[in-house]
């Protein structure tokens, strides 16, 4: 059963790093972590994630069924568990009114037969760093009242019917939710226009000089 058995911290480095810890260690299938406050969480690209105490859902879960989809599954459940409205961003941020209200980091070692999902959402975060205020949000500044445990509860059972869901399900409703597909794009070494995901969830983007494909890296808005 996901999320069982739970390990919580008042504070810790990252949970992502205590279920790796614990993955290595043979902890079960479902197994989840989760903290009131980290001291180095992190998102992709090696970026800190940063939240005020007990002001974001911060947690990790481990999952030994590990699929290629896993990424796209995740983000999918959480866009289930919050407010409807929500976009994912490719590959897996999660966007409410085109500022990011959750992140998703996936990490494992596939040739040990586990992965760790990490999610962090903005509950309660009434404000944001400079560099953070035009582009992130929470639950709160949403105008949606909420708690960690309740979204927690909502998210656990989300995750738990999208990891085993079909494959073909899961790309089509990551599709429904698409924040990118016909939007204008860059990225490190070209711009183009989205046009949504293939099969194996790489980004599809129309480029002048042909349509290309990305697996990954990082990927802007152009306004």
């Amino acid at each position: 059963m996901i999320g069982l058995p739970r390990v919580h911290y008042r504070l810790t480095d990252s949970t992502n790093e205590r279920a790796r810890s614990l993955a290595a260690a043979d902890a079960p299938h479902g197994t989840l972590v989760t903290a009131a406050e980290q001291t180095a969480g992190r998102g992709r690209q090696g970026r800190a994630w940063q939240a005020p105490a007990g002001s974001a859902l911060l947690m990790s879960l481990i999952d030994r069924r590990i699929r290629d989809v896993l990424p796209l599954a995740a983000a999918v459940a959480v866009c289930e568990a919050l407010p409807a409205g929500c976009e994912i961003k490719w590959p897996n941020d999660v966007w409410l009114g085109r500022r990011k209200l959750a992140g998703i980091l996936v990490e494992g070692r596939p040739q040990e037969g586990w992965a760790v999902v990490g999610i962090g959402v903005n509950i309660t975060t009434a404000a944001f760093p400079p560099e953070l205020a035009e582009t992130a949000t929470s639950l709160r500044l949403s105008g949606v009242e909420a708690d960690v445990e309740s979204v927690l509860a909502q998210l656990l059972a989300a995750l738990e019917r999208r990891l085993s869901a079909p494959r073909a399900e899961v790309l089509a409703e990551w599709r429904a939710r698409d924040a990118l597909l016909d939007q204008e794009v860059r990225w490190a070494t070209g711009a183009g226009t989205a046009a949504g995901i293939d099969a194996s969830g790489a980004l599809i983007v129309d480029t002048a000089a042909g349509r290309v494909t990305l697996d990954a890296g990082e990927v802007h808005l152009l306004r």
